[in-house]
């Protein structure tokens, strides 16, 4: 399986300690080998990298992981090819426009028979079942929604049906993002941690790295992390649920549906 690294903040943040620890996991503490990308919002606009290498061996991962790049959103991914060719068409975090934005997704994990999940106007650049998924979403968004985006209610309540529907195929673990919001979904593995004033030091579990956040803040900042594992040894990190539905804005959480209450909705509706 892949590993997923995202983030969300109230001020544009680097990402290079927590992103340390993730690229050790591409290849030298952890299997995935096949590849990593970054997309990287910061006032609405994206900036994207992706490298078919190994992040552990990868002079751009270097680069990323000391170079202070502020953000407001983060999207990361490091693959462990189970569908598809390692490639850079292969390589996560995928992209397409919808309601004028540029939305970003990541998915750790396998579904069954993704190849017939109907789409008709977004069609994959390669041939992996998540961008498969990932296009599916888009044009279910698309079709529902029409040209006008909806609420953020609206939105989170259509994006945990269809993030439902395709966890029936398998193991869905899931990132998304238009710049503004971070929607984030669990099959299996998500993690999160919520770092604001007072702030304190931390460890990376995979690499010698610590860091005192009360150096490289203020009392303001508010940064949330979410990874499939966590990421330091030395913090309490929270685990989503299995069929969770979460959502940030500006590091904090704005939405949330759990696996009860799309249960409870569903059965109001047929009663």
């Amino acid at each position: 399986m892949c590993e997923l690294l995202g983030m969300s903040a109230n001020v544009p943040t680097d990402i290079c300690f927590s992103f340390s620890g993730l690229r050790a996991r591409g290849g030298r503490t952890g299997p995935h080998k096949d590849g990593w990308g970054m997309a990287m919002y910061r006032d609405g606009d994206v900036w994207a990298v992706h490298d078919p290498r190994p992040s552990a061996d990868s002079d751009m991962a270097e680069i990323i992981s000391h170079t202070s790049l502020k953000c407001d959103i983060v999207i990361s991914h490091i693959r462990q090819a189970n569908v598809g060719a390692v490639s850079l068409l292969n390589t996560h975090p995928f992209s397409r426009l919808l309601w004028g934005k540029t939305w970003t997704y990541a998915h750790n994990g396998q579904l069954d028979d993704a190849f017939s999940l109907p789409i008709n106007h977004y069609h994959p650049l390669g041939n992996t079942d998540s961008e498969r998924a990932f296009c599916w979403i888009v044009e279910q968004l698309s079709q529902r929604f029409g040209e006008v985006e909806p609420s953020l209610e609206a939105l989170s309540n259509a994006l945990s049906e269809l993030a439902l529907q395709l966890k029936q195929r398998g193991v869905f673990n899931m990132m998304l993002s238009d710049g503004i919001r971070l929607y984030c979904f669990c099959t299996t593995k998500l993690h999160w941690i919520t770092r604001r004033a007072p702030f304190k030091k931390a460890s990376l579990s995979d690499e010698d790295v610590v860091i005192d956040f009360k150096e490289v803040t203020t009392d303001k900042d508010v940064v949330t992390v979410i990874a499939t594992q966590p990421l330091t040894q030395d913090e309490v990190w929270q685990q989503m649920q299995e069929g969770e539905l979460c959502v940030f804005e500006g590091g904090e959480v704005v939405s949330q549906i759990l696996p009860t209450e799309q249960v409870e909705e569903q059965q109001a509706r047929v009663n």
